[in-house]
């Protein structure tokens, strides 16, 4: 753990945007999550993006520590309430479609990325890893989205989107924040009632660690 980089505010920070914004700092340790295309109905994703658009109005960036924290409380959390409530075909919940997901995720350890654990759900999946850092999130979650929709696609026999067009990402701050990370992925399957057969839960010896 004393060989991790945590968020550090005082070191330097860049952000890209897509529709949501995200920060990144070279061999961060980052909590991810990103969801199948049809994961959340538009009516639900429609009104978040309102809301969401309202409050960022009333919070210019820079923003704080406290200030991203209110951010992920509101609208990451409102996500992941909708995406445990099983919306859209879930196609994950195949146990082919899944392994091609977490086959992926693995392919380039210590290369591209140090997995630390994940979860593939029915519809989405959460990740912690640390950060290769000269390979930048955006194009790492890129590959990883673009390669399992073709195989995936190819293996359902079907076409068109497949993952949601963004992701959210979170930079772990501290080893408590690690640790919660590291439970919620553990934890998620049982909190959105799954049985053994719908989910691939993925844990590195550093996550297997921490009870």
């Amino acid at each position: 753990m004393s060989e991790f980089h945590f968020f550090n505010p005082y070191a330097n920070i860049w952000q890209t945007q897509n529709r949501l914004p995200h920060w990144q700092q070279k061999g961060a340790v980052y909590f991810v999550t990103f969801r199948l295309a049809d994961a959340i109905p538009s009516r639900l994703r429609n009104q978040w993006e309102d809301d969401r658009d309202a409050w960022l109005r009333h919070n210019p960036e820079p923003w704080t520590v406290e200030t991203e924290r209110e951010y992920h409380q509101h609208f990451s959390g409102a996500i992941e309430r909708w995406l445990d409530a099983g919306h859209g075909a879930c196609l994950l919940r195949r146990h082919d479609c899944a392994k091609v997901v977490a086959e992926t995720l693995r392919h380039f350890e210590g290369e591209r990325v140090v997995m630390i654990s994940f979860v593939v759900m029915p519809n989405h999946l959460h990740a912690v890893f640390v950060q290769n850092p000269e390979f930048p999130l955006e194009k790492l979650i890129r590959s990883w989205k673009g390669f399992t929709a073709r195989q995936i696609n190819k293996l359902l026999g079907r076409s068109g989107n497949f993952w949601q067009r963004d992701y959210f990402d979170r930079l772990v701050r501290d080893e408590k924040h690690f640790a919660n990370c590291v439970r919620y992925i553990r934890q998620n399957p049982a909190k959105a009632r799954l049985a053994k057969d719908e989910f691939i839960l993925w844990e590195s010896e550093i996550a297997k660690a921490f009870a």
